[in-house]
């Protein structure tokens, strides 16, 4: 088995799947790193259950005991590709003030969100099942992940003067879990385009969340850009 202290590990962005491959030296801290990335690509075509310690260290080139140190059990490793796939995706939805007006900012997020989950359905499905398991771990992970988004939500509706208060905040919260089904439900039967799943989980926002007349606010601002 390899040394801890001097790990060895094929070279970068060998794929999974792929043969046996160069090695060379990695640091403790870019070994866990390389495993959680190979967890996290091994969830593009699989679902979490299915990604084995045994698979992840035959591609690592290392042996399972060597994964084993960094991981303190099976759970503990997807828990840690779990928590990668959720920032991953954080990042690839974040507002982007940038660009202008509410609706813009909205809708340039939920599209990035509806590609994210498109692109990477296992993954997402790997968070939502989060908040059914039992380890209060992956709990804390889908319920961190869903408060981050609720949290951006709000702050962004100040652009509409509208007050964050308890009943907005809860109101958020119940958008953010109408768009999570929806876009599942959609990637099992696409019977609507990608615009029109993105425009429908937009217009769901105002439509719980804003006064009457904020809704015709920020639906008449986006209508005007078109």
């Amino acid at each position: 088995m390899a040394s801890v202290n001097n790990p060895v590990t094929t070279t970068s962005g060998r794929s999974a799947g792929s043969g046996p491959a160069r090695r060379t030296r990695m640091s403790p801290a870019e070994r866990r790193a390389q495993l959680i990335a190979l967890g996290t690509e091994m969830l593009t075509d699989r679902p979490l259950e299915q990604v084995s310690v045994e698979d992840i260290a035959d591609q690592a080139g290392v042996s399972r005991g060597l994964l084993f140190h960094y991981f303190s059990s099976k759970q503990d490793f997807h828990l840690a590709i779990v928590q990668e796939a959720s920032q991953t995706m954080l990042e690839r939805t974040a507002p982007d003030p940038s660009l202008g007006g509410p609706y813009e900012v909205l809708r340039d997020s939920i599209a990035n969100y509806v590609d994210y989950v498109s692109e990477n359905r296992e993954t997402f499905i790997a968070l939502l099942r989060g908040s059914a398991t039992g380890d209060p771990d992956m709990r804390g992970v889908f319920e961190q992940t869903r408060t981050t988004m609720a949290d951006r939500t709000v702050a962004n509706l100040h652009l509409l003067q509208v007050e964050t208060t308890a009943a907005t905040q809860l109101a958020v919260r119940g958008w953010i879990a109408f768009v999570e089904e929806a876009t599942i439900s959609w990637l099992r039967d696409p019977q609507i385009t990608r615009d029109e799943l993105i425009e429908l989980n937009v217009g769901a926002l105002p439509a719980v969340a804003l006064a009457p007349g904020m809704i015709a606010a920020l639906l008449g601002a986006g209508a005007s850009t078109e």
